[in-house]
């Protein structure tokens, strides 16, 4: 009964077809000795093309040139949020595909090799805001119990006197505190950017949202996404198209990678120095450490000077132990760490790369200074293998 049963439910439904799904079509191979035929496709053979020196060729061509250019702008202009949330998903569908091809070949199935990463990155997302957020809440809470004792610390100081005496700074202050009180437009704003606060959250979570379904979509598509890509280019290049693109997906995921180690390992070191020499809200500036390192070059470079200087609140000698063992430990990493995780990855020259992550900051904030040394990378390949070897050939 039970394999009747088994049977049955392997059947398909009565009435049952298969859904639609729109396929390229078949390679053309050239075959010399094969006879000329005029049956064709099921839509006939295409006709001879017009001559592109043709007055109306080339006058129809240009306005749809002009017209397809104006639209794209508007489209670009108009939909900015939403193509940055399919350059962060891209950028992190190419960072798990390498995990992803790992786990295939541990003769994992695609589909569950997917499910483990995407599940391994939501995790990780979601331990890291469960640890921060009660960390960000507990240390501010401290912060906020100790700023009276701080700000009557200051005011009774011989600095806060001495300027009082001179320029009236305590009867400067509640003027300016009187009117801002009795202000009701000051009042409203204050409202208004708690407000604003509240709806920039909940529209962070939503991207986070839609961006982690998008990764999950191009993650499983990846494949098919290059095949059609590939068919794209003419069949005479493909297999160079094809290697060129390979060549620089790879490297994206493996950048992705080899950065997010960097990162771990950097965050990790400076929570051990902060919590040897007793630098304040370690856990929390671990985290911002963790944040700025995925930023390359400069990110370690702006976590230590942050760090340094809130670690001056515990004392000088404290800020300088720190940043003799951090800054120490940026050398270390720049010959020793990076080249070892990241040899797979990229290669960019020093100014490239820092050009590269100026600009992609400037254009895309921090999504665009963690593509640009990859956009980088890209561009330069394309630079060596094509327009190099075409004017070497010339």
């Amino acid at each position: 009964m039970l394999n009747s049963m088994a049977y049955r439910l392997r059947q398909p439904l009565p009435g049952a077809q298969p859904r639609l799904r729109f396929e390229m079509p078949p390679e053309q191979e050239d075959d010399p000795m094969a006879p000329e035929t005029e049956a064709g496709t099921r839509f006939g053979n295409p006709g001879p093309r017009m001559s592109s020196q043709h007055p109306l060729y080339v006058g129809f061509m240009g306005t749809v040139g002009v017209g397809v250019a104006l639209l794209v702008y508007w489209i670009g202009s108009n939909t900015t949020q939403l193509i940055l949330w399919i350059v962060a998903a891209l950028f992190i569908a190419l960072g798990l595909d390498p995990v992803v091809r790992w786990l295939e070949g541990k003769k994992v199935p695609r589909a569950a090799g997917i499910v483990i990463a995407v599940a391994s990155l939501a995790l990780g997302v979601a331990a890291f805001f469960a640890t921060l957020i009660p960390t960000i809440v507990q240390q501010v809470t401290q912060i906020v119990e100790e700023a009276p004792r701080w700000i009557t610390d200051f005011i009774n100081s011989d600095f806060f006197r001495s300027i009082d005496n001179q320029y009236g700074v305590r009867e400067r202050i509640s003027q300016e505190l009187e009117k801002f009180v009795n202000d009701p437009e000051a009042m409203g704003g204050i409202f208004g950017g708690v407000v604003g606060f509240g709806s920039t959250v909940a529209n962070g979570l939503f991207g986070a949202l839609i961006v982690l379904v998008l990764s999950l979509y191009f993650l499983a598509a990846l494949p098919a996404m290059k095949k059609w890509g590939y068919r794209l280019a003419p069949r005479s290049r493909r297999a160079r198209v094809e290697a060129l693109s390979e060549e620089i997906t790879g490297s994206v995921g493996n950048y992705v990678i080899g950065q997010a180690v960097v990162a771990l390992v950097n965050a990790t070191f400076a929570f051990i120095v902060m919590s040897i020499v007793g630098v304040p809200f370690a856990v929390l500036l671990a985290f911002v450490v963790a944040l700025l390192a995925f930023i390359p070059l400069v990110g370690g470079l702006i976590a230590g000077v942050i760090v340094t200087l809130i670690a001056l609140t515990a004392g000088w000698q404290t800020a300088v132990v720190y940043a003799v063992c951090y800054f120490a430990y940026l050398q270390f990493e720049a010959y020793f760490i990076s080249p070892r995780i990241m040899q797979k990855a990229v290669a960019v020259p020093g100014a490239v790369a820092v050009i590269s992550v100026i600009a992609g900051g400037s254009l895309l904030g921090v999504l665009g200074a963690l593509i640009a040394i990859p956009t980088a990378a890209a561009i330069m390949l394309l630079v060596k293998e094509i327009f190099i070897v075409r004017q070497d050939n010339h």
